[in-house]
């Protein structure tokens, strides 16, 4: 027969000590944590442009909205800068698998990473694939969406190349907002010898274009469908709306989603005024 092994109940004294360290060791781990979560929220606003880049005829606008889940940190980016000899303006905008110190570092090479190559090419698909490449070469554990946007504001028109990230929203005058399922490849760090096509679209004046990651459309209340027909529908009613303000209407259904993760969006208006 099994005897159960009979304990000696703790004194008062010894439960409040118990208690006492059991408290100190809680303590400890949420000092640790906010110390890890400071630096990564540091780390994300030195990595995220202080301002977009401005051009005759280009109005350029983003939100960044951290995500709910108690850690004011993600792997959300964006980023838009003049490409090397060119009149062309490169935007992107990418989710870095994770949500801490590592996922900020990291999202800080993606950036160096597709700045550097775009010194030697400006072609989307091929600026993509420069980036999976040194990615895949460092050896790192992590990986990211990415989509990347040259825009040629003389012929109005936006090459784009995706990899693995959600679709943009487009919407003008001529047309009315559709979702921009251009074909794509695989997130960017994850296998090497990846190629990523590129789709070629006008942005005719008054039009915009609206860039985002899932963190905005997808969440408990809403399914990745739902909220990008939402977005749809905010932009096709507000695309000549001005870049800020309609960067701010988009960022907003992150909201109504119930978003767990963080969100950003990038719009990029065109007015018609050419350089």
């Amino acid at each position: 027969m099994n005897r159960r092994r009979r304990t000696t109940p703790e004194s008062p004294e010894q439960a409040l000590r118990s208690l006492g360290r059991l408290t100190a060791q809680i303590l400890e781990r949420i000092k640790l944590q906010q110390a890890r979560v400071e630096l990564a929220v540091a780390l994300q606003r030195q990595m995220l442009p202080a301002e977009l880049p401005a051009l005759p005829g280009l109005r350029a606008a983003a939100r960044y909205t951290p995500s709910r889940d108690g850690l004011d940190v993600g792997g959300d980016w964006y980023d838009a800068f003049p490409l090397p000899g060119t009149t062309s303006v490169g935007f992107a905008i990418g989710d870095v698998q994770g949500h801490d110190v590592e996922a900020a570092a990291f999202m800080g090479q993606v950036r160096t990473g597709l700045r550097a190559v775009c010194t030697t090419t400006c072609d989307p698909g091929e600026v993509l694939r420069g980036v999976n490449e040194l990615l895949i070469s460092m050896g790192s554990d992590l990986f990211t969406t990415c989509s990347f946007v040259r825009f040629d504001p003389v012929a109005g028109e936006l090459a784009c190349s995706r990899a693995g990230h959600v679709p943009a929203i487009q919407a003008s005058a001529d047309s009315p907002a559709e979702v921009v399922w251009d074909p794509g490849g695989l997130p960017l760090g994850i296998q090497g010898g990846e190629t990523y096509p590129v789709t070629r679209h006008r942005l005719t004046r008054a039009g915009a274009f609206v860039l985002i990651t899932d963190g905005v459309v997808e969440g408990p209340s809403y399914s990745i469908d739902q909220g990008l027909a939402e977005v749809s529908r905010l932009v096709g009613a507000g695309y000549d709306a001005d870049a800020e303000e309609l960067a701010a209407r988009v960022s907003e259904v992150a909201d109504r989603t119930g978003h767990c993760d963080d969100a950003a969006v990038l719009v990029l208006r065109h007015d018609g005024v050419r350089p």
